[in-house]
């Protein structure tokens, strides 16, 4: 699971317990300039990932960690879909971050206010 907190002008993403393992990252800090917006999306589990590198990816367990598609780069963090945000991003290493939250709502609300 994820920590989202807005940190004065960035946007800054804890990775907790085992998952920095799977992940392979503890933490993630972004410029909150070059976050585009954020939405929950529980279906976005469906979706195809790409090439793993570096990761972890078993299916309806765990997606975390880098995967490269269309040459973009996403970072997940997922392991209960009905929990999952997508935070959009630009000018950055990867072009969205996908992440399991404790709840969702309040997740995406801390980063559009943020963004206004």
């Amino acid at each position: 699971m994820a920590l989202i907190r807005v940190e004065g002008d960035n946007l800054v993403v804890v990775i907790e317990g085992l998952d920095k393992l799977w992940s392979f990252k503890g933490s993630l800090t972004v410029p909150l300039a070059n976050v585009r917006g954020a939405t929950a999306d529980p279906g976005i589990s469906t979706d195809p990932k790409g090439i793993r590198a570096p990761g972890s990816h078993v299916p309806g367990v765990i997606t975390a960690g880098t995967f490269h598609q269309h040459g973009e780069k996403v970072f997940w963090n997922v392991r209960d879909a009905s929990k999952a945000v997508v935070v959009e991003l630009t000018g950055e290493k990867y072009a969205r971050l996908v992440l399991q939250v404790d709840n969702p709502r309040a997740a995406v609300a801390l980063i559009e206010n943020a963004l206004t």
